[in-house]
């Protein structure tokens, strides 16, 4: 009999350093012995995204993820079954979204803000991982990747900030801190957190 995947939790706040993380952790394995499934492909439609008092769409609250999909899917992959789905191009008429195929493969990384937040996700997890950084480092980070990756002017991202990702993070995520089996600190490196990480994973094969 086919043993369940071992199922992954990473989250963190924005700009914490999650996608370099992951990058790391997932090249210590083999596409045969991990898949990683990010909350990001979960978006609900730009219809059902909340717009504040000046007109701005918030992506950051949890009513903008379809999270029954996403458990779902979870569940699903539990079961040994294999998932296929469109990548979400975050309403970009420009990108053609790939076909994302996700496998039960021994270990399973499930990625997102509010992976901890959904009980529906978070119950499915056997092993959660936070990574946490300063306020101020993770601002300096999304103002870097913001202006490079998405053309955002110093005000809007500001603006993203002040109003939508930090109020979003102590209400959604930062509470769920305590829950987290491994916490680890990236204000300047993860190193030893990621050796840790991949250390316990290679026993799961």
């Amino acid at each position: 009999m086919k043993t369940k995947p071992f199922i992954v939790g990473i989250t963190g706040g924005s700009a914490s350093g999650k996608t370099s993380f992951l990058k790391d952790v997932l090249n210590a394995f083999t596409p045969d012995q991990i898949c990683l499934i990010s909350q990001d492909n979960y978006y609900r439609g730009l219809e059902h995204i909340p717009i504040d008092e000046n007109g701005i769409h918030n992506f950051d609250l949890p009513q903008t993820i379809n999270h029954e999909r996403f458990a779902d899917h979870l569940s699903q992959l539990h079961a040994g079954q294999t998932i296929e789905m469109q990548e979400y191009t975050f309403n970009n008429p420009d990108v053609v979204p790939r076909q994302l195929v996700y496998k039960p493969t021994p270990i399973v990384i499930v990625e997102g803000l509010f992976v901890f937040h959904f009980e529906d996700v978070a119950s499915q997890l056997d092993l959660k991982v936070f990574i946490t950084a300063k306020n101020k480092i993770k601002l300096h980070r999304r103002m870097v990747r913001d202006q490079a990756e998405r053309g955002l002017t110093t005000e809007m991202i500001t603006y993203q900030w002040e109003n939508h990702v930090k109020p979003a993070y102590r209400e959604f995520v930062k509470p769920h801190k305590e829950e987290a089996d491994i916490v680890i600190p990236n204000n300047i490196h993860y190193q030893k957190g990621l050796d840790v990480l991949i250390a316990f994973l290679q026993t799961k094969l």
